[in-house]
């Protein structure tokens, strides 16, 4: 399946709400509760990113963090269900993040770095769909703190386009490294386990604390994130800052051999 195809099932799937933290104190009884968030999410990326050569072309290989500088597009949601201690939740997000360089060395051609006398003009785009499905059970819920366990899979759908051209004296650099273009992409499928929840202070809880933390591996050697920051309560609405930092090692030989999001993020959650 292309990855339009997969974005588009994640996004029918998603559409109506959207990792959350985000529904009211867990109640053993039998009303179904939910929880819609949509969030502003500024992450920086940081990463190495992998282009296998093909036809007489070398491999190349980026940092993406000294490549990127502009967020093009991002959709970003989550949505929770629960009823009584047992619940699930979903979270979407979408990246569409590119540059355009002149005058950089910050290509690796062949092995080869570009050297000091040479300069490379480069077109980056990274496109991708990160979606986390969970079932969750909720071992404290009281009116000053909730927590939940959950375990679930994450989804990771990746497509990065590259071209290049050197100029200078290009010394060990391969002819055929001159100039060239590449596209590759992969999905990568992990199960995850974690926690999240909140602990609630001042007048009438209404302030509080959100975190979460989930740790995985399957496709990837390993992938974690971890998620804290501050929030307020009006009767269905809250809004919350928070810190949250997502990571992947994905292991050598990949298009991806690491990558990592590391930002604030600004939410507002309906709760019915």
């Amino acid at each position: 399946m292309s990855i339009a195809a997969r974005a588009l099932a994640a996004s029918v799937l998603c559409a109506s709400a959207a990792l959350t933290t985000s529904t009211a104190v867990a109640q053993a009884n039998d009303q179904w509760q939910f929880g819609a968030q949509i969030y502003g999410y500024l992450p920086s990326l940081s990463g190495e990113s992998n282009f296998k050569g093909s036809g007489g072309s070398p491999d190349v290989n980026v940092n993406v963090d000294k490549i990127l500088d502009n967020l093009k597009f991002v959709f970003m949601g989550s949505f929770e269900a629960k009823k009584g201690r047992w619940g699930g939740f979903t979270d979407l997000m979408y990246l569409n993040v590119g540059a355009n360089k002149s005058g950089t060395r910050d290509l690796v051609i062949g092995g080869i770095e570009v050297p000091a006398t040479a300069s490379a003009s480069v077109n980056y785009d990274l496109k991708g769909w990160i979606w986390t499905i969970a079932g969750e059970y909720a071992v404290v819920s009281h009116p000053g703190m909730t927590m939940d366990v959950f375990a679930g899979a994450r989804m990771v759908d990746l497509e990065q386009d590259i071209n290049w051209g050197l100029e200078g004296n290009i010394g060990g650099i391969p002819v055929g490294g001159r100039t060239g273009d590449s596209n590759v992409s992969r999905t990568d499928w992990d199960g995850i386990v974690g926690v999240k929840g909140r602990w609630h202070f001042g007048a009438d809880n209404r302030w509080f604390v959100p975190y979460y933390v989930d740790v995985g591996t399957g496709n990837s050697d390993l992938t974690w994130q971890a998620m804290a920051g501050l929030g307020y309560s009006w009767k269905s609405i809250d809004v919350v800052g928070a810190w949250r930092y997502l990571d992947y090692n994905f292991g050598s030989g990949r298009p991806f051999t690491d990558l990592s999001l590391n930002g604030p993020q600004l939410s507002v959650v309906f709760r019915w």
